[in-house]
């Protein structure tokens, strides 16, 4: 298919597809007539590029599972180097979260202590 098709197919626009070949997660192929080609390979390793990027994960981060899928794994988070993307990425996301109920916090006893009613925890629904 050429470049038009797969951008439609996965959602995304030519530039987009352009800028991953510039990058080198994408290949970049060219039929006789110079034009560029992808088959449905390249649509799965789109997909699995979007999917990740939906999960917040950067582009750079997307680079384990798309060399995981061109080796020829069925699914791209079946190699070590995309298991450890996940672990550094849950430990992001613990911090951060972590972060968020410290802040959270702290915003509860200053409104607690300005005459408001102490706010519940909407993790747990018990008083801060």
């Amino acid at each position: 298919m050429r470049i038009g098709e797969l951008a439609a197919r996965a959602g995304t626009t030519t530039r987009t597809l352009r800028y991953y070949e510039s990058r080198g997660l994408l290949p970049a192929r060219r039929g006789e007539n110079g034009h560029r080609t992808y088959d449905e390979d390249d649509l799965k390793l789109l997909r699995q590029i979007r999917t990740l990027q939906d999960f917040g994960f950067d582009l750079e981060e997307t680079r384990p599972f798309v060399e995981c899928l061109r080796a020829g794994h069925p699914e791209g988070d079946s190699c070590p180097a995309s298991l450890a993307v996940y672990r550094r990425k849950l430990d992001e996301l613990d911090a951060l979260i972590g972060e968020l109920r410290s802040i959270r916090a702290r915003i509860g006893v200053r409104l607690a202590t300005a005459g408001g009613e102490p706010p519940l925890c909407e993790l747990g629904g018990q008083e801060l």
